[in-house]
């Protein structure tokens, strides 16, 4: 099943025929009616033990799925609430309740324009998309409004899911000669900060070259920029 290309409609399986696959999770390109699993967009299905489904697709658009970390800009405010462009087809809501340590007297402060890494918490095909600033147990964990500083630009999905991939050695290679920071959203957004713009640049530049590159080719890339610090 893992790695078959499949298009919407089809059937990828029916948990009556298995009760191993009642608690299965579904993640981006497949829904449950009754008891079928059923495909929702072209791909290639993905299998993460134990029982974790996806779809692997080409998408630019982003679909919120519950629980990816995201980046978004804000682009309107109200008293309780901001709404948030994170590049799907609807803005998604922010409660100013939903960082860490906040109450009605002490909200953070968050203007148009700020740019915040967060968690999907509503992702519903009938409802506009909710994010939250905090984890499971209430802490900030990195979430939150990005330092102004740093620099943001949008790739393709898969790009997103590549240098997040434990076989990716990219941003890791990087990492060693060229200290940075980073937020990487799974809607294709991309925040780094480094010490000087050209640092910023060059990873920049570094991660929009790897969407068709293999695992070799990707450590060419980061021997080359490894030597040319080296000889600096």
């Amino acid at each position: 099943m893992d790695g078959n290309v499949v298009i919407p409609g089809d059937v990828l399986f029916d948990v009556s025929e298995n009760d191993e696959l009642r608690n299965t999770i579904l993640g981006p390109g497949l829904r449950r009616e009754s008891d079928k699993v059923i495909v929702t967009k072209c791909g290639i299905v993905r299998h993460r033990k134990p029982n974790v489904y996806w779809i692997d697709a080409h998408h630019k658009k982003y679909i919120p799925a519950r629980g990816e970390a995201v980046i978004g800009i804000v682009i309107s405010k109200g008293s309780e609430s901001v709404r948030v462009d994170l590049g799907s087809s609807e803005p998604a809501t922010l409660s100013l309740f939903s960082f860490e340590g906040v109450s009605r007297r002490n909200l953070p402060i968050v203007q148009v324009g700020d740019v915040v890494y967060a968690k999907v918490l509503v992702a519903n095909k009938d409802m506009e998309p909710e994010i939250i600033c905090i984890d499971s147990h209430g802490k900030k964990a990195g979430l939150g409004v990005l330092p102004n500083r740093g620099f943001v630009f949008t790739v393709s999905l898969d790009v997103v899911r590549k240098i997040l991939s434990p076989q990716c050695v990219l941003l890791k290679k990087l990492g060693e000669k060229i200290p940075f920071e980073i937020a990487v959203g799974m809607n294709g957004k991309i925040w780094i900060c480094a010490r000087t713009t050209f640092n910023t640049m060059l990873v920049y530049n570094c991660i929009t070259l790897v969407e068709h590159m293999n695992k070799e080719e990707i450590e060419n890339l980061c021997q080359t920029v490894a030597d040319r610090f080296t000889a600096v």
